[in-house]
């Protein structure tokens, strides 16, 4: 019976030392120790590279009281398909993937199958190369990956697709569009730095009718400046920075007739609010958000129908313009009241109905005394102290209480 016991120091005798060996295999590979210098044979080597070229492949390691404990081999799959490593009684080692390199060692050799150490060494290549990892906004420094915001500036329309992920954009032409690529291309992790530098409004345009901050469209003003931020479905603003210079923003709200649009907190904050639509022949509602604003609106629909706006507050007061009109708007968190005392355009001075108790022209010492529009319409009424005493109507004048 063979021993591989040294008759000298009674230890198991360690192989002779192969540093490399490459294999190509399309069948299970049984490897030997190497005796004697020879390298010839299918032996375990200190560093092997070997490729599949078949799935379900197994790389059977020799027996492991045939050498002594730290005996180690590194491995590494330089094929595309996955091996696995066994000991000699069939046991899984460690599964070796394509590009994975596994460093295995024997930590116990009383028995033939032994007992193995793994450590998994890097996929590709042993360690992280920081140069060859960094993408949009990522930079190396030496061996490191650090945030990066590259600034470019442009002139002319352009549009953002994927390879503008956290760039800085500055605006330096006059009025011009940046186009967003769809969200769902760009994914809900995309995002760019833009600021208008510029002579003129940038608009951020989002694709086909997607959103940005819950409208068609951002204004970016002079010297405005934003991350833009994409969810995979619409756009949104963080940090959005508008110079006081500037102070008012526009809404274009494209309407249909005989439509209701209920403002998103974010189409409100715009002060002016310009409406426009072709054939508008049915009246539009606007429901603006219940809080205290005030705002310059626009109806440049084209037809005959009115754009009423309100907060769709029972018992508040809508403001109504009709085409081609616009008038200062005041929201007092329940009714819209127009604050301009002649409309652009035309010479009527338009005034809440009132109550009696309450006349929408009064006095300011005695606020229930004066003239209101009674509920019934087609009437005016004078009230004095709260308690309606006149009443002018198509059939001719009454007095007394009502």
């Amino acid at each position: 019976m063979t021993s591989y016991v040294s008759i000298f120091t009674g230890d198991v005798i360690q192989p002779t030392d192969v540093s490399y060996k490459s294999f190509a295999i399309s069948a299970n590979l049984d490897l030997v120790w190497p005796q004697d210098g020879d390298a010839a044979g299918d032996y375990a080597a200190r560093v092997m590279q070997i490729s599949a070229s078949t799935a379900g492949l197994f790389v059977n390691m020799p027996p492991a009281n045939q050498t002594s404990v730290g005996t180690d081999s590194l491995i590494r799959n330089t094929g595309s398909n996955t091996f696995t490593v066994r000991d000699y009684a069939g046991n899984t080692i460690v599964a070796v993937a394509a590009g994975e390199a596994k460093y295995i060692y024997v930590t116990d050799n009383s028995t033939a199958a032994g007992a193995w150490g793994v450590i998994a060494f890097g996929v590709g290549s042993s360690s992280a190369d920081a140069a060859s990892l960094a993408g949009y906004g990522l930079k190396a420094i030496s061996t490191t990956l650090n945030q990066s915001h590259p600034v470019a500036t442009v002139a002319s329309t352009f549009t953002a697709d994927s390879t503008y992920r956290a760039k800085a954009m500055v605006w330096t032409g006059g009025v011009g569009t940046l186009n967003l690529t769809q969200a769902a291309t760009l994914g809900d992790d995309w995002f760019m730095l833009i600021r208008n530098n510029g002579t003129g409004l940038l608009t951020i345009d989002p694709a086909s009718s997607e959103l940005i901050n819950g409208s068609a469209s951002l204004a970016l003003q002079i010297n405005d400046s934003a991350f833009i931020c994409c969810s995979g479905s619409s756009f949104y603003t963080v940090g959005l920075g508008q110079e006081t210079t500037f102070a008012y923003s526009q809404l274009t709200l494209p309407v249909t007739s005989g439509s209701t649009y209920t403002l998103t907190p974010a189409q409100a904050q715009n002060t002016i609010i310009k409406v426009t639509g072709t054939g508008i022949n049915s009246n539009v509602t606007i429901v603006l958000p219940a809080a205290v604003q005030v705002y310059f609106a626009l109806n440049q629909t084209s037809g005959t129908a009115n754009v009423v706006f309100t907060t769709g507050i029972p018992g508040g007061n809508n403001a109504l313009l009709a085409a081609s009109q616009q008038a200062t708007l005041v929201c007092d968190s329940v009714n819209v009241l127009s604050a301009t005392a002649v409309v652009v355009g035309g010479s009527a001075l338009s005034i809440i109905d009132g109550t009696a108790a309450s006349p929408s022209l009064n006095f300011n010492s005695e606020t229930n005394t004066g003239m209101y529009r009674p509920s019934g319409g087609s009437a005016i009424g004078f009230s004095v102290g709260g308690i309606a005493k006149l009443l002018i109507t198509s059939q001719g004048l009454s007095g007394g209480a009502f």
